[in-house]
């Protein structure tokens, strides 16, 4: 039988309830690009809530909204909470945003029953997780971890505008990046409460789980590059119709990854852009993107080279060019033993089935995290899996119960000396 929660459920359903009305979109979902006035507004809410609930906060210059609540020896590795508050732009309301506001009402709960800390735990809502909106994710949790690449700042989205510029727009000055440093070992653990994204959970009939780990992402950008011809003149023959080409290499992805069986590897062409866009002209130039991920990064590595190969046997057939450019490439990462072992512990003392160990697909704050510390996930149930939807949808019941095991995990490691 589950036993009385600790945490307050009415006022975490209230948060998530409040924060899904900024970028609402139609009845249930939520548009929040990174660094957009709508991702501002939500972060000045969130930063509401963190002081109430007793946090010193500031926004670093990665846009990161950092809440502090401080404990007995600052000498000792902090302990991190948190995830993040912008959205896809056909997005849910619980991606993502779960993980801050669950974060919060751990710290709260700590704090109203008068639990004073060994070490200082920290609440982070990281900027720019999804990565839409500039075709790179994780930008916050990288920057804090000193894992930018050169170019960050200069990448620019659909509307040309760049990371820099909306950072300034933002109400933070990128210039203070050049003198950041991360200090090792400052972080000891990071916790990440997220929905799902996926049904496995739901067909257990269970409501939470616990992550083993993340798959390791593989993303490109590639351009394949032909010449525009009148589509009613040119004989097919002597065509070089990009957009033919982009089309067979999207087909060899979905075969690669859905040739064995079982295996958790996705492949995913997700943007498309087609020069010049019109119909009676053959297609001179198509850009799109490759997501490809696995938890097992040897399999992963096999199946880049093959498409690799497809991309050249493709633009030798249809006469084309090519290029293509690595946006993100990470191997897997497992989460700590001790860790999920503690989760366990405190998920039996809470009366509840013993959560489930699931992979994660989708990459996560956590996923930069865990180059830097030990770091661990809880899973919440969605329904039928949907995610990057209005539609995503996940029960106050069992976000309270994942935010519940949050809490007394963050409990158990806060009050270690």
């Amino acid at each position: 039988m589950n036993k009385p929660l600790s945490i307050n459920t009415p006022r975490l359903h209230q948060h998530i309830q409040a924060l899904a009305q900024i970028g609402k979109l139609g009845e249930t979902g939520v548009c929040r690009l990174a660094l957009s006035k709508e991702d501002r507004e939500g972060v000045d809410l969130v930063r509401s809530w963190m002081e109430e609930a007793g946090m010193t906060t500031r926004i670093d210059a990665f846009a990161n909204l950092i809440g502090v609540w401080k404990g007995r020896n600052p000498e000792l590795p902090v302990l991190m909470l948190g995830s993040h508050v912008d959205s896809q732009p056909y997005g849910g309301r619980f991606d993502g945003a779960i993980g801050v506001l669950g974060a919060i009402e751990a710290v709260q709960t700590m704090a109203e029953q008068g639990i004073v800390p060994e070490r200082d735990v920290e609440v982070v809502a990281f900027c720019d997780e999804e990565g839409c909106r500039f075709n790179k994710g994780l930008f916050g949790v990288r920057g804090m971890t000193g894992k930018l690449e050169p170019d960050e700042l200069e990448r620019t989205d659909k509307n040309g505008v760049t990371r820099r510029q909306a950072l300034l727009e933002f109400g933070v000055d990128p210039a203070e990046q050049a003198g950041y440093a991360f200090q090792a070992g400052r972080v000891g653990t990071f916790l990440e409460l997220h929905i799902e994204q996926g049904p496995v959970l739901e067909a257990m009939d269970l409501p939470i789980g616990i992550v083993s780990g993340i798959s390791g992402p593989l993303w490109l950008t590639v351009e394949m590059t032909g010449f525009a011809g009148h589509a009613g003149s040119v004989p097919m023959g002597m065509r070089r119709d990009a957009l033919v080409g982009a089309a067979k290499i999207i087909v060899a992805l979905n075969e690669l990854a859905s040739r064995e069986p079982g295996a958790p590897t996705v492949g995913t062409v997700g943007s498309l852009q087609v020069f010049p866009d019109s119909r009676n002209i053959i297609p001179e130039k198509v850009a799109f993107t490759v997501d490809l991920r696995d938890i097992d990064l040897s399999r992963r590595q096999v199946l880049e080279q093959e498409l690799f190969a497809a991309l050249e046997r493709v633009a030798d057939e249809h006469g084309l060019a090519y290029t293509v450019r690595e946006d993100t490439n990470s191997e897997p990462r497992y989460c700590a033993d001790w860790i999920k072992r503690t989760m366990r512990e405190e998920a039996e003392g809470m009366g509840i089935a013993p959560p489930p160990e699931l992979m994660s697909g989708p990459f996560h704050d956590s996923l930069a995290m865990s180059y830097v510390c030990d770091y661990g996930m809880i899973f919440v149930r969605c329904l039928a899996g949907i995610s990057h939807n209005p539609k995503e949808f996940s029960s106050p019941e069992d976000i309270a119960l994942g935010t519940e095991l949050l809490y007394r995990t963050a409990r158990r490691i806060a009050l270690q000396e």
